[in-house]
């Protein structure tokens, strides 16, 4: 429902007010331009709004965010819980100015066991999870997860390797030798004790340590008895592996088994919020985060900002601990339980090790926001001194570094980077395929120059008043006076006054003699040590890392592409049948009527399509 007025602040509110339900739901604020400022969620929603409808007892904060409001557009929701899911939802599509917002979320890693083959592998997984697969974490960083499974290859030799690769071997592969597979791809383990393996497995990783050790123990007992010398000391290798990983995941709590344990810590404007995950009784690492809030946010609603946003993109566990009581916690845990299909609840413990661990938690946290609080004041000096060296007219919040790759004119892009004084903003970075036919291959110049075109032709679109922070302050060219010259004609054929500067590598292009280039300037060097030539170079080169992975990833994407896959009708399945049976994309060329029409999968319609392609 949506409440358009042409009134604005706390006229606007009063006017929404008069069609309001007593109903729970979502209602968010929005600017002139449409902008959403504000999401809130309410049990009852015109109860809620009416408290934005006078001054009175409202902060500094909220008063000039009414005062920017325009409109009001409600959802009317089911439920309280399902209102704040919604409402976590909207924060993360449209981070409003307003909420207090979670950043630097990212997926996790998972290992998964996959179930769709008779002798499952077991891999490190992100993103969706598929039905009927098993998986296990989450794991704070890719490192955990790669430490894990070369422990867990050792201990239930279960295979890593690919379905096509175990499809296509004749004899056992390296990891068979150095004893981390049991070597499934040539039947030297039966499908019955593989899947035994991958129980055994399973448990481990659900918390069942003590049950795997001891089977594995009294088995390798078994074998010495009998003198099976080699069997037994297989079995005590795969035991000592079994204890390094639960030395690895040596942070445990009596009685914690499925669980994430959270720790704050805060100094004015910003706050660290720690994470440790807890899973099976195994600690599977820690994760740092920085919401964005202001110095008027009380602890208890950063702690219940974060928890309702974290859990919109990652699987709650049963238990959450937490060191304060949140602002409508049974709304939240009604809210994660509805979610995750079984019971979450979030606790603030009182004694013994579940204490300790909210302790540690907090005091990691704590030693995260110092560590971050330091690079920021670093940053601000070197940024500072960026503006200095170059003039700026004002503190450079946003720097856009821009670089071009391509091979003998192949494969060209251009990438752009965004730095920021909270470090790189990655989710910011683009990259820009050369779509002008008129540009020569290879030609640095059109592409930079085609580059800066796109990008700020549509920025004068989408954020000609610079409301959203996308414009940036300097723009930064890997490059030299040809460079400088390409950006400055589209910048004056733009009409835009962008600072801008060229960074070129000295002779030899040895770091440290980069000299740089500004309009009607003379090229100027910095000496080798300084620390703003260091975070430059720094910006600099983050771009070409940039460029270079982007430029391989269409060079790989490039060197797999055939005609083939431009023809109509024609997807992955088809292909691979093609190729089969005539050998290569040439003899699918030379290849008649009749002779495609007897290839699998290939109807009459079909290969008239491809005969017409390559004959038409």
């Amino acid at each position: 429902m949506n409440h358009p007025t042409s009134l604005t602040g706390f006229e606007c509110i009063k006017a929404a007010l008069r069609d309001m339900p007593l109903k729970p739901g979502v209602y968010r604020m929005l600017n002139a331009q449409g902008d959403v400022l504000y999401v809130g969620k309410a049990k009852h929603l015109k109860n809620r709004v009416s408290n934005y409808a006078q001054a009175r007892n409202l902060t500094y904060r909220i008063l000039r965010m009414i005062e920017q409001t325009c409109s009001l557009e409600i959802i009317v929701t089911g439920s309280e819980a399902e209102a704040l899911l919604l409402e976590a939802n909207l924060i993360k599509k449209y981070k409003p100015r307003y909420n207090i917002l979670l950043r630097d979320d990212k997926s996790f890693p998972y290992i998964c066991i996959s179930q769709s083959h008779p002798y499952p592998r077991i891999e490190k997984h992100r993103g969706a999870q598929s039905k009927g697969n098993s998986y296990f974490g989450p794991f704070a960083s890719a490192g955990a997860v790669n430490q894990t499974l070369s422990i867990l290859q050792r201990a239930f030799l279960l295979r890593p390797c690919t379905d096509s690769y175990f499809a296509n071997r004749s004899r056992p592969c390296l990891q068979y030798q150095i004893k981390r597979c049991s070597a499934p791809c040539v039947d030297y383990i039966s499908t019955t004790d593989y899947a035994q393996n991958i129980a055994q497995a399973k448990d481990f990783l659900s918390g069942k340590n003590r049950e795997v050790q001891e089977r594995f123990a009294a088995q390798m007992q078994a074998h010495s008895d009998a003198m099976e010398y080699e069997k037994a000391a297989e079995l005590r290798d795969r035991i000592r592996a079994l204890t390094q990983v639960q030395q690895e995941h040596a942070l445990r709590a009596a009685g914690l088994s499925d669980a994430d344990v959270i720790g704050l810590h805060r100094s004015g404007d910003q706050s660290c919020i720690q994470v440790f995950f807890f899973r099976g009784g195994h600690h599977f690492g820690n994760q740092s985060y920085f919401p964005r809030h202001d110095a008027e946010s009380t602890d208890t609603d950063i702690l219940g900002a974060f928890i309702g946003q974290f859990y919109q993109t990652h699987t709650p566990p049963r238990e959450i601990l937490t060191p304060s009581a949140l602002p409508d916690e049974s709304v939240i845990e009604s809210a994660l339980t509805l979610a995750a299909g079984y019971a979450v609840a979030i606790h603030q413990p009182q004694r013994g090790d579940k204490v300790a661990l909210v302790t540690q938690a907090t005091a990691n946290a704590k030693g995260a926001l110092e560590r971050r609080l330091s690079e920021k004041r670093s940053t601000k000096k070197l940024l500072e001194s960026v503006q200095t060296l170059f003039a700026l007219p004002k503190f450079p919040e946003r720097i856009e570094v821009y670089d071009n790759s391509h091979i003998m004119g192949k494969y060209a892009l251009g990438a752009m980077i965004v730095a920021t004084p909270e470090g790189f903003n990655k989710a910011a970075y683009r990259r820009f395929n050369v779509k002008d036919l008129g540009t020569v291959p290879g030609d640095d110049y059109a592409m930079m120059r085609e580059m800066f075109r796109r990008r700020f032709s549509r920025l004068q679109k989408e954020d000609p008043d610079n409301t959203h922070g996308t414009w940036p302050d300097l723009l930064l060219i890997d490059g030299g006076l040809g460079q400088l010259s390409s950006a400055r004609s589209v910048l004056e054929e733009l009409g835009l006054t962008i600072p801008y500067v060229a960074i070129a590598k000295g002779p030899d292009r040895n770091a440290g003699r980069e000299q740089f280039f500004r309009p009607d300037q003379q090229p100027f060097t910095l000496p080798p040590d300084d620390a703003t030539l260091h975070y430059l170079q720094r910006l600099r080169d983050e771009a070409h890392r940039f460029a270079i992975g982007a430029h391989r990833q269409m060079r790989a994407k490039g060197i797999t592409h055939s005609d083939l896959d431009d023809i109509t009708g024609i997807g992955a399945t088809r292909k691979r049948a093609l190729l089969h049976h005539f050998g290569s994309r040439s003899g699918v060329e030379k290849a008649t009527l009749t002779e495609l029409e007897n290839v699998e999968g290939i109807n009459k319609k079909i290969a008239q399509t491809i005969y017409d392609y390559f004959h038409g």
